[in-house]
């Protein structure tokens, strides 16, 4: 039933943004342009982070982890209050679908830029949403939805569905708390996992459980509403390429959707908005098989990570569309005039290692320049060279953003920037998105969520040990491009050259010891004719047999950065008397795989465990992963407790192998 709506026209002066990276630099740049004031929130460790540093005002919540940061609603508010901010926009994940923070917005006289908090409760209970959208007629995925969270109910249910099934939290989203099950052998387990992951992420460890589809494009549609009852969708979205069940690539509009299905979805996706009396921007999310038939999933009452694409598309700006509506503004447009121009897609740039199956990274970014921007290009970024990438928050570093008269123009046009970005320092998917964006089955438009499962072996392929063209190439930059390290301010002293491997009373000599990663290379009598470094390019430019080959090159402190094969690799010259003098003291033991906090520990001191066997859980940016057995053995000390932060390489467990 259609409430009575009371339309609010207050003014927006002063926004605060209620969360962090990207996104919050993302709405300012809007406020900005629109002459609104931003009010920054920060923890403790994010004080120096870019969306800080770009807000008229910043106020520090404390702690580190969400829960005790971004996700305290009482500090957020508080925050608003002292810096004298009408409206709070929390973009997208930690309390932007959060009913009761809504609620409490509307009691302190602040204005939620997103929906009413009664949207929010319809849609933001999984469960409840499928119910809502079953009455409505919209076809659902067969499943559990049910108030029962007992392991024989879902035990139950699963073999009444018929493996394999999809958990999934109830109240969540962006693939936390969502498991594959394969069998019944793996239920229990992945059922827990995906409680605490939504307990921690959420607040709420309820799940559902439905059958999972095979090869189901993920198909979602943009839309948006106003005070005054319209409502209108921007047309859809095609996010198939994901990993983690978290989305990858978007783009827009989705490939070879016919013009019929594309209304009636967007039929489908505004009816479900009128239901719960929407205001705001919203994405309807469906399951699209390969019949064509399409399935709810579920509705995000908020803006989405992948707004970018329908923005280029469109031409509109839909945080200013958010903003003028939570002033009590009208929609800008009609249904009818909504346009469609070209296409765009979109790549995530996560801090996370794809080869050891996308596990989160942390660390310091060294190395970071984004692409040049123009027509068609746009990065929507959170970090700077320099920042610390946290294990408490969620990898994306960014999102690079390409449009063109065509998909393919639009494709090409991504593949470039992502050539020219330059990151290094953390693990990321750089070079991965590059081989998704050049897969044949990508160019072709053969999308569906099991398309990086289903290409493993060309999207993510071993990495190949550094060979002596690599260490050839390694030691004459290192001779050509290192910087002096006497003398810097004298460009006359002899100490300011290059080192060309001068030695006082002896013999010239190259000799050097370096390494990349864990690979170390002894190496002797580097030929650097033909070879030459430009400063201003950062290009070394090496001839060999007739051939000119250029490789772009940079230098940071001790460090020096080479393009190789579509990676940074970092390079630094070290002492091989003290690497000898280094022994390896706990042959068995059990390493952190990334910097996080331990959630669980699974055995104890004296446990035999099987190869496998799962002996404690770490939890990064919000995702758990469990430590295994790479063996069978002993258990023959645990060197951490539950709540421990660990950095990646702390030894966490002994494991003695069974003779």
């Amino acid at each position: 039933m259609t409430q009575v709506r009371t339309v609010s026209t207050s003014p927006i002066s002063c926004l605060l943004i209620a969360n962090r990276g990207e996104i919050a630099c993302r709405i300012m740049r809007t406020a900005r342009a629109m002459g609104i004031r931003t009010v920054a929130v920060h923890s403790e460790i994010d004080r120096n982070a870019r969306h800080v540093l770009e807000a008229d005002m910043a106020i520090n919540l404390g702690g580190a982890k969400p829960a005790d940061s971004y996700l305290r609603a009482d500090l957020v508010l508080a925050a608003a209050r002292q810096s004298g901010a009408q409206a709070i926009h929390p973009g997208y994940g930690f309390l932007s679908e959060n009913a009761e923070f809504a609620r409490a917005c509307e009691e302190q006289n602040l204005i939620f830029i997103g929906p009413p908090a009664s949207a929010i409760d319809a849609m933001g209970s999984k469960s409840a949403a499928k119910a809502l959208m079953e009455a409505a007629g919209v076809p659902l995925v067969p499943g559990y939805h049910g108030n029962s969270q007992e392991l024989e109910t879902f035990r139950a249910e699963a073999d009444s569905i018929g493996y394999p099934v999809l958990l999934k939290a109830v109240a969540g989203g962006g693939g936390k708390g969502m498991k594959v099950v394969e069998c019944e052998a793996h239920l229990a387990e992945a059922l827990e996992s995906a409680q605490r992951e939504a307990r921690a992420a959420f607040g709420d460890s309820r799940m559902l459980v439905e059958r999972y589809l095979a090869r189901p494009r993920h198909i979602e549609i943009q839309v948006f509403a106003d005070q005054h009852g319209q409502c209108i969708h921007l047309n859809e979205r095609d996010c198939s390429i994901q990993r983690r069940h978290q989305k990858v690539i978007e783009e827009a509009p989705a490939p070879g959707l016919s013009a019929s299905l594309r209304q009636a979805m967007g039929d489908a996706a505004v009816q479900a908005a009128q239901a719960i009396d929407y205001v705001g921007a919203g994405t309807v999310e469906f399951l699209l098989d390969e019949q064509e038939r399409f399935y709810f999933m579920e509705m995000n009452t908020r803006l989405q990570v992948e707004h970018p694409v329908t923005e280029a598309i469109t031409g509109q700006d839909l945080v200013a569309w958010q903003l003028r509506v939570a002033q009590g503004q009208p929609l800008p447009l009609q249904q009818d005039e909504v346009p469609l121009h070209g296409h765009a897609i979109e790549a995530r740039l996560y801090a996370e290692d794809p080869l050891q199956d996308f596990l989160p990274a942390s660390g310091t970014l060294q190395l970071y320049r984004e692409p040049q921007l123009g027509r068609g290009r746009r990065l929507d970024g959170g970090v700077s060279e320099g920042d610390e990438v946290s294990p408490f928050y969620d990898p994306m570093l960014a999102k690079v953003v390409a449009w063109g008269d065509t998909r393919e123009a639009a494709r090409l046009n991504l593949q470039a920037m992502l050539r020219e970005t330059v990151i290094a320092g953390v693990q990321t998917n750089l070079a991965f998105l590059s081989r998704v964006i050049d897969h044949p089955a990508f160019v072709d438009a053969e999308l569906d969520t099991g398309f990086i499962p289903r290409h493993a072996a060309v999207l993510l392929p071993e990495k190949a040990e550094l060979g002596d063209e690599f260490w050839q190439l390694a030691g004459v930059a290192w001779l050509l491009c290192s910087p002096p390290a006497v003398r810097p301010d004298d460009p006359q002293s002899p100490w300011a050259t290059l080192p060309c491997g001068w030695r006082s009373v002896l013999p010239t000599s190259n000799r050097l010891h370096l390494q990349c990663g864990s690979a170390e290379r002894q190496l002797e009598q580097l030929d650097t004719s033909g070879s030459h470094f430009d400063p201003v390019a950062g290009q070394l430019s090496v001839t060999r047999d007739g051939v000119l080959r250029r490789y772009p090159v940079i230098s940071r402190g001790q460090f020096l950065f080479l393009l190789w094969q579509a990676n940074w690799e970092r390079i630094e010259k070290v002492d091989p008397i003290s690497r000898v003098a280094q022994a390896q003291q706990h042959a068995g033991g059990l390493q952190a795989p990334m910097n996080g906090s331990i959630v669980r520990l699974l055995v104890n001191t004296g446990d035999q465990v099987q190869a496998g066997a799962a002996l404690l859980v770490v939890e990064a940016m919000k995702m758990e992963h469990s430590i295994r057995a790479p063996h069978a053995g002993t258990v023959t000390a645990i060197l951490c407790a539950e709540g421990d932060l660990v950095s990646e390489g702390a030894l966490l467990v002994e494991l003695e192998e069974n003779a």
